[in-house]
């Protein structure tokens, strides 16, 4: 029935079908384009889109596309992987600090409120000069980034959740507090919970793509959707396709993922679902 649900809402559907092309370009890309995104071809260097090369080529005669097309897998997993770890260490802090006022739900919320004073991208730039550079601290800044948001939204949701009739009744039919936070609390705040990971991923792509520019992300020779930016800067007034349509391609998968996430919401929340 949720599934009818998405098909039948505009928002949602059109999300999902861009989704789709997304992850079916990404995932077959490197099967269906002839060339790979570290071949250098010399004889067209900063060649204008064709039928070739779709999206051109750089300065160093790289197929744009195929670059585009891995860095894209690179991003997403990263992204996705970083706000699913917050994600669920996030939910599980906010479902303990909800349920619980003690002094240890006290200091794991002022260590969230820490870390949301900070803006996300001044605080991505500090953790990677901290950690160092590369994928895998990158994945590890995006997932410290979006820890304090879903421990707040958890918790929130927690705190008026535990004093519905659904609790108290299992509370006096005897089940433990764990039973209760992740039985009975935990499928009645997720939906929120969802919407919040579905735009986390878009912000994490903005998040990586932005690190990569400015060279503290993805290191090279593995092709990154910033990097490939950085690279088309520098070279714009001649090439500008690479700068473009890189930058048209993160649109693209950002609105799908943002009006994916619009239609979760609208459907999962009672007032608006009408």
């Amino acid at each position: 029935m949720f599934f009818k649900e998405i098909l039948h809402h505009r928002a949602a559907f059109v999300g999902s079908c861009i989704l789709v092309i997304v992850v079916l370009a990404i995932s077959l890309g490197r099967w269906l384009i002839p060339y790979s995104s570290i071949d250098m071809d010399f004889a067209n260097i900063m060649a204008a889109p064709s039928l070739l090369h779709p999206f051109g080529t750089d300065s160093m005669g790289r197929d744009v596309l195929a670059r585009v097309l891995d860095g894209a897998r690179m991003s997403l997993s990263i992204s996705s992987l970083g706000v699913l770890f917050a994600a669920c260490l996030g939910t599980a802090v906010g479902l303990f600090a909800g349920r619980n006022d003690g002094v240890a739900a006290q200091v794991m919320m002022r260590i969230s409120d820490f870390l949301f004073s900070f803006p996300s991208f001044v605080l991505a730039i500090f953790l990677m000069v901290v950690l160092g550079f590369g994928a895998r601290n990158t994945m590890v800044a995006i997932a410290l980034i979006y820890l304090p948001v879903f421990v707040r939204l958890a918790r929130n949701l927690t705190v008026v959740a535990r004093d519905d009739n659904y609790v108290r009744a299992a509370r006096i039919n005897g089940q433990s507090g764990a039973s209760i936070m992740f039985r009975e609390i935990l499928p009645n705040i997720l939906p929120p919970l969802l919407v919040q990971l579905t735009l986390g991923i878009a912000f994490g792509i903005v998040i990586e793509a932005g690190l990569s520019f400015l060279g503290l992300g993805v290191q090279p020779p593995a092709p990154s959707l910033g990097s490939i930016m950085a690279d088309g800067r520098e070279y714009f007034e001649r090439a500008p396709w690479v700068l473009t349509l890189t930058g048209l391609f993160i649109s693209f998968a950002l609105l799908g993922l943002n009006l994916l996430g619009d239609g979760l919401r609208d459907l999962t929340d009672p007032r608006l679902k009408a």
